[in-house]
């Protein structure tokens, strides 16, 4: 059991994937500060892009699920309806003809180019 939240460790790793390289550039190298800077931040992206994936998607999913895990799921709604719906159609079988009759009557009247 991990005591570290993950935040806090992937923080760690992409904070010792940008200095490490900023200071192995700037005292054995002796480039300017501002130039190892950038050099150090595009080894960084690259280090932490390549081994820090798994410590990433696990920030990920615990932000993904403290944002969204108390809300209900938007589908709950819609099966609901859906049962609403099904409920107040009757269906084609139970329809006698001459209702159905009238039906076709109605929706040429309504729509007269058909």
């Amino acid at each position: 059991m991990n005591r570290i939240p993950a935040a806090v460790r992937y923080t760690v790793f992409r904070l010792l994937a940008f200095v490490v390289p900023l200071l192995l550039l700037v005292f054995l190298t002796g480039l300017q500060p501002w130039i190892a800077a950038i050099i150090a931040a595009i080894i960084g992206l690259c280090v932490s892009y390549i081994f820090l994936r798994a410590p990433r998607e696990t920030v990920a999913q615990e932000l993904y699920e403290r944002r969204h895990g108390d809300k209900p799921s938007p589908h709950d709604d819609e099966d609901s309806e859906d049962a609403v719906l099904d409920q107040a159609i009757p269906d084609a079988e139970s329809v006698s003809a001459s209702d159905s009759g009238r039906v076709e009557e109605r929706q040429a009247e309504d729509h007269p180019e058909r």
